[in-house]
């Protein structure tokens, strides 16, 4: 699985996302920032994008680790 294709998945399912993704085909990371995740709690921002993923993440992604931020939350980690 390419990276890319998970990037676009996400950015497609999450609005105004931008995201940072990184794997060796089946394990990856993702760094996904969105202001629709504002309000939201950590679990409920990894389920829109598990929910993004559906099918792909029981067959194809074998791992999936992610940081979610909004664009405020990530200016204040930098």
């Amino acid at each position: 699985m390419k990276e890319s294709y998970i990037k676009d998945k996400i950015e497609s399912a999450v609005p105004g996302s931008s995201v940072d993704i990184t794997g060796d085909g089946v394990h990856f990371e993702a760094v996904i920032i969105s202001e629709s995740f504002e309000g939201l709690s950590t679990l409920d921002r990894h389920k829109i994008v598990y929910s993004a993923l559906g099918d792909d993440m029981k067959e194809n992604i074998h791992a999936l680790s992610m940081k979610t931020f909004t664009p405020k939350e990530h200016k204040l980690g930098d």
